[in-house]
């Protein structure tokens, strides 16, 4: 596995990383990551060098109204001559 890889694999994944995972190229996300800060995304750490993942991933999941969703367990059998 080359050092890059298990890089962009852990809790603070590279620039670059982040971009693939939202589906953006390194340079849109670099413009876009500036607007979205100032909206309350993570900053990167100046410690580890890169954003918290799950955070990130919070951060989008409130953006778009997703963070209070929870599955629910199924409610039972489908009875299909019900309809």
């Amino acid at each position: 596995m080359s050092r890059r890889a298990s890089r962009d694999d852990g809790l603070f994944p590279s620039e670059a990383e982040i971009a693939r995972r939202l589906s953006q190229t390194p340079q849109d996300w670099a413009a876009k990551a500036k607007v979205l800060e100032r909206d309350g995304l993570p900053r990167v750490d100046p410690l580890m060098g890169g954003r918290f993942w799950p955070a990130v991933r919070a951060y989008f999941l409130t953006r778009y109204g997703l963070s209070g969703a929870q599955a629910h367990a199924p409610d039972g059998p489908e009875n299909l001559d019900a309809l």
